[in-house]
């Protein structure tokens, strides 16, 4: 790795944190949401058979009605709520995360 990407990389934000969610659950919940919610949504997030998860196709949508699809998921469509998995203060970090422009999966891996 070259010098000036070492320093990018170092002087790069961490991913934002979040109240009660420690920095290792994070890691988790950004593998999760690039691996199974990059399944329907599009490994880039960018929509596939699920919509964008984009901050500009998400710019209108409150925080709280994410988590809560996040949760709960669709009725009537292919989205799976993820209660069983997820805590609702995960569920809102992933929602603050997607506003923001969800990180990339540790190591750059998508």
């Amino acid at each position: 790795m070259r010098a000036s990407a070492v320093l990018i990389v170092l002087l790069a934000p961490p991913i934002a944190p979040a109240q009660g969610v420690p920095p290792t659950r994070q890691g988790e919940l950004v593998h999760m949401v690039r691996q199974d919610c990059g399944s329907c949504h599009g490994m880039r997030l960018a929509g596939g058979l699920g919509p964008a998860l984009t901050p500009d196709a998400l710019a209108d949508k409150p925080v709280s009605a994410m988590a809560s699809t996040i949760l709960h998921g669709r009725p009537g469509t292919p989205m799976p709520g993820w209660r069983a998995m997820l805590s609702g203060t995960e569920a809102q970090w992933i929602a603050e995360q997607l506003l923001r422009g969800f990180p990339e999966a540790p190591g750059g891996a998508r």
